[in-house]
């Protein structure tokens, strides 16, 4: 089905916010001293990241029924401030290296190491990589090598070593309570690769076409009540359209999440028109806090995103997303901060959350979630009719609060997932254990 063009494209919309942000800059006056300092604003940290997986892979058609590793990680970042002047400059640098500890070949997989063609996981493997920045006023621009938080392209921290994407960010505050974003990535870093030319990879989508771009709003004047809304474009795949709400009374917080997405272009993942949202509960008594959410996708195809967190809806939890076509999803979750029992520093959760009337057999025969099987020699759908699974989650973490190990950080968790087949999800036990310290040298 054609869709009607929109009269203002993505390189519009970004151009409008730097003009913006520009305009606002040069009604300043520009010979305002400036307080910035290249070294003395800067900072040096080191993560030491230990961390254990292990899948239990209980589906019949499972190739391993287990994959084991444990890794121990390094990340370097430096951050400098910036010069001082009207325009200011600065350099941000992160390195890493891994090395394998335990994990042979029959066990790989797991995502902390990269997996070379016999499916050996490496010894060890590095990177760097960085950013050069410039400020004026309250605005600024950075273009390399970075991690990236919007609810319309984020990269992940899940693993071993964060996720990177390369292309320029904008960021303004000159006005109050309004902060802008604006950027354009065109080659990725992922997880377990050393290489700053992959491609992040979603249900049906990737980025291996050109670049995702992207411009949004955060609107935070007030601490009990905000607003965001974000505008993304996916090269000759989706144009996406986020907002979002929350409200804070008393000791009850409330937040509400939509996406729109739609092809366009030349539409390389086929047809495209879903409408996914989440409206969460979470309500506080004392050192207690119970979250009701649900979440549903409207639409013949999955909720679709590039990176790794790009997905700010309620149900979207540490394994499964619940975002199949037409899915319906509702979770139940318990926070407990120990501080009231005497221990500082230990926190407990455990969510559930169970997805329904999934029913992938409606989407575009041809596209990316209704590709023709060359075994089968027949169209076959991502996802069938009447898919339904469930996860849940356990989750402790302690911090130590005092003494050598001080800020060292002991996280355990357990993840249950069971599905159908015509969710298409493994039934797996998977477990995380990670020992994570940040040591600040500046």
């Amino acid at each position: 089905m054609a869709h009607v063009q929109h009269k203002y494209t993505m390189k519009n919309t970004v151009l409008c916010c730097c003009l913006l942000c520009v305009g606002r800059v040069m009604a300043a006056d520009s010979t305002e001293p400036r307080t910035s300092d290249f070294l003395g604003d800067a900072t040096l940290n080191v993560i030491s990241r230990n961390f254990f997986l292990n899948n239990d892979n209980r589906s019949e058609n499972a190739t391993k029924n287990y994959q084991r590793e444990w890794a121990q990680g390094f990340i370097t970042t430096f951050e400098s401030g910036f010069t001082p002047g009207t325009f200011g400059f600065g350099v941000d640098v992160h390195a890493f290296v891994g090395q394998k500890l335990d994990g042979g070949k029959g066990h790989s997989g797991t995502g902390l190491l990269p997996v070379d063609s016999d499916g050996e996981s490496a010894q060890n493997f590095s990177d760097d990589g960085g950013v050069i920045k410039t400020r004026l006023s309250q605005t600024s621009i950075k273009f390399g090598e970075m991690e990236v938080e919007t609810p319309v392209f984020d990269t992940s921290d899940k693993r071993l070593q964060p996720e990177y994407a390369t292309g320029w960010l904008l960021e303004s505050d000159e006005l109050t309570g309004i902060h802008l974003v604006g950027g354009k990535f065109t080659a990725f870093k992922n997880q377990d690769s050393s290489s700053s030319k992959g491609d992040f990879s979603g249900y049906g989508v990737n980025t291996d076409m050109g670049s995702i771009s992207f411009v949004g709003a955060d609107f935070t004047s007030n601490k009990n009540l905000g607003a965001r809304l974000y505008s993304s474009q996916l090269t000759d795949t989706w144009r996406q359209y986020y907002a979002n709400a929350y409200v804070r009374r008393w000791d009850t917080f409330v937040d509400f999440n939509i996406y729109h997405t739609i092809d366009y272009g030349r539409s390389v993942a086929g047809g495209i028109n879903t409408t996914a949202y989440s409206l969460s509960a979470k309500h506080n008594i004392g050192n207690q806090a119970f979250t009701l959410a649900v979440q549903k996708n409207r639409g013949d195809t999955p909720f679709d995103f590039v990176g790794g967190d790009s997905i700010y809806l309620a149900n979207s939890i540490k394994f499964a997303d619940f975002n199949g076509p037409h899915e319906r999803s509702y979770q139940a979750r318990y926070d407990l901060d120990f501080v009231s029992m005497g221990l500082p520093g230990l926190k407990f959760m455990s969510r559930y959350v169970t997805g329904r009337d999934i029913d992938g057999t409606h989407a575009p025969q041809g596209g990316a979630y209704f590709p023709f099987d060359p075994g089968e020699q027949e169209y076959v759908p991502q996802q069938g009719k009447g898919g339904k699974h469930w996860e849940r989650d356990i989750d402790l973490s302690y911090t130590v609060q005092s003494g050598p190990a001080k800020d060292l950080l002991v996280h355990f968790t357990h993840v249950s997932h069971r599905a159908n087949e015509a969710q298409g999800g493994p039934d797996i036990d998977r477990i995380y254990f990670v020992l994570e310290y940040n040591f600040k040298l500046l």
